[in-house]
This record gives structure tokens, C-alpha cells and sequence, in this order.
């Protein structure tokens, strides 16, 4: 069988190699490795996302937990960690070995508050006041759809979740589902660069 990033327990030797990258305004060294997204650098989807979210970061969002769906090597937890010292972020996949990088990181930056775990590890009383992800589209639209279904109620009111994703792989079918399944979502484009949207799904405010 083919092996993915989206595997729990990708094929091939656990081979770490160091990569330079910006994360919160400054160049940082980290480890990547093969068997999880976007080894080599930093894909143009994430960063777009990141600098998308930093400007509007706060401004729709209470203070509160940051959850990064599909966390890969960790840019996404880590950029957010950096950011937020004083805020827990939660940074989950389903591949064992994106887990591992992502502690490993977060370690090397000397970041206390990012919890690299499996979804099943993350406590279900949690309410998340921002999600983060550039979401894995490659797993087909129905598993996406479940991943979707399983966190987005779990923000609190008056959150936000950023989700970037490519116009060709869905991102304008991906901003109507959600806002056709979710009632409690308001949700928006707020960037579009270089074939990617950026998707703002607000909850509404508890009455």
C-alpha cells in the first residue's frame, strides 16, 4: 500500500534533517523528515496562511487554546506557540512521526505550551478559541468533512478558525459546505493569493 503523510505510521527510515525557516519574524532552525508533509520547506499554502492569520490574529478571536489540524513538522503550532507564550496550543495528526517532529521542535525553541498529540488526546472539554490549519485536502472530501465536522464545533464563541486551501483542490466547495452545514458559522474568504484561499469560519456568539 502507498504510503502518505496522512499514514499513522509512514514507511521508510526515520531520517531527520535540519531546515531553515521564518516562523514569527525570525529565521529558526528545525528538523523535518521524510514521511510527512512538506519535508523540505515550508509550503507556500502555510505561509500564506500565517500571514494571512498574524494581521487579523485577535481581532474576531477571544484569548483562549489554538488548535493546528494536521500539524505536519509543526509550522503552524510553532508559529502560533511563538507568538502567544501565554496561550496553549494544540497541535495534532495522525501521523506518529509529524508528532514526534513537532515535540522535537517545539523543544529546540524552548516552547512549553505546544501539545503535540493524536486527536484522540486531546481532552473533550476543550473549547478552542482560534483553529489553524491548512487542512490534509488530499484525503478525499468525505474524511475531510468528518475531520471538519469533528473540531469546528469546538470553537467558542465568538471564534475564528483559518483554513487555507487551493482554488483547485476545492476551496470555494469547501467554503459553501461549511456554511451550509454549520448554523453557527459565519464564514468568509479573507485572503486569496497565488491559487489559495484563506477561509474565516466564525462562531457565533452565545446568546
Amino acid at each position: 500500500m502507498t504510503q502518505h503523510y496522512f499514514s499513522e505510521s509512514p514507511s521508510g527510515e526515520f531520517t531527520p534533517r535540519e531546515i531553515e525557516v521564518d516562523l514569527a519574524g525570525a529565521p529558526r532552525r528545525l528538523v523535518t523528515a521524510g514521511g510527512v508533509f512538506s519535508p523540505e520547506h515550508l509550503d507556500q499554502g502555510t505561509s500564506i496562511l500565517l500571514a494571512t492569520v498574524t494581521p487579523l490574529d485577535g481581532t474576531a478571536s477571544p484569548s483562549g487554546p489554538i488548535l493546528d489540524i494536521g500539524c505536519g513538522w509543526g509550522p503552524i503550532a510553532l508559529a502560533a506557540a511563538l507568538e502567544h507564550p501565554d496561550r496553549e496550543v494544540w497541535a495534532i495528526d495522525v501521523n506518529s512521526r509529524s508528532i514526534e517532529l513537532t515535540a522535537e521542535n517545539a523543544k529546540r525553541l524552548g516552547l512549553t505550551n505546544v501539545h503535540a498529540c493524536t486527536p484522540e488526546q486531546v481532552p473533550e472539554d476543550i473549547e478552542f478559541a482560534e483553529i489553524r490549519s491548512n487542512p490534509p485536502i488530499r484525503v478525499g472530501k468525505a474524511v475531510l468533512h468528518e475531520i471538519l465536522a469533528t473540531w469546528l464545533p469546538r470553537l467558542a464563541p465568538g471564534a475564528s478558525a483559518f483554513l487555507v486551501v487551493a482554488k483547485h483542490l476545492g476551496a470555494d466547495s469547501l467554503q459553501r459546505w461549511i456554511g451550509e452545514t454549520f448554523e453557527s458559522l459565519d464564514v468568509e474568504r479573507v485572503a486569496r493569493k497565488k491559487g489559495f484561499h484563506v477561509l474565516r469560519a466564525t462562531k457565533s456568539e452565545a446568546k
